[in-house]
């Protein structure tokens, strides 16, 4: 319910007004729910992909968002937490908030990895400078994908369909939060 609400506020432009928004999970079962979600996104998309793990050990970092809820009709949105890792440990908790605009309709659940080439994409997005622009696209995970994967400015972005139907020509850009543990 709160994602669901999360992305609806994305929508009309009122995330940060809310505080169910924010980036680390409030209680301890909700940090342990989040990490194991993160655990199962990861492992999820590694079945996928048997050659993502080489490119995770080659990575400075990686993001995984587990479960990103988006939705839209004309004006659309996305929300989902997730954990980031610098150098395969664990160092913190982010976010992403979407907004796009165009023709869509419909709603989706999906899982993202991003992953950080080099340090200076990953210290961007430590520092809360770190957003997509509409030209930047992720790639559908499948067998193979990480091994050629196209990093633009030091980063390469994945997602895994999870459930849901969406229909999109639209314009928009991602934006991320980090907060360390």
């Amino acid at each position: 319910m709160k994602r669901f609400l999360c992305t609806l506020l994305v929508l009309t432009g009122a995330a940060v007004a809310l505080p169910a928004c924010s980036t680390e999970p409030k209680t301890a079962a909700e940090k342990s729910t989040l990490s194991s979600d993160v655990d199962a996104a990861l492992a999820g998309f590694k079945n996928a992909d048997s050659s993502l793990q080489s490119e995770l050990n080659r990575a400075v970092g990686y993001a995984v968002f587990p479960s990103v809820g988006k939705g839209g009709f004309i004006a659309g949105g996305s929300y989902g937490k997730g954990e980031l890792f610098d150098h395969g440990v664990r160092v913190g908790y982010c976010d992403l908030s979407q907004a796009t605009i165009g023709l869509q309709a419909g709603a989706e659940t999906y899982d993202e990895l991003i992953i950080f080439k080099d340090q200076a994409a990953l210290d961007r997005f430590k520092e809360g400078k770190f957003a997509f622009a509409a030209n930047l696209s992720a790639v559908a995970i499948k067998q193979g994908a990480a091994g050629s994967a196209n990093y633009s400015e030091g980063v390469a972005v994945f997602n895994r369909t999870k459930g849901g139907l969406m229909a999109e020509a639209a314009v928009g850009g991602q934006k991320f939060s980090f907060k360390k543990y």
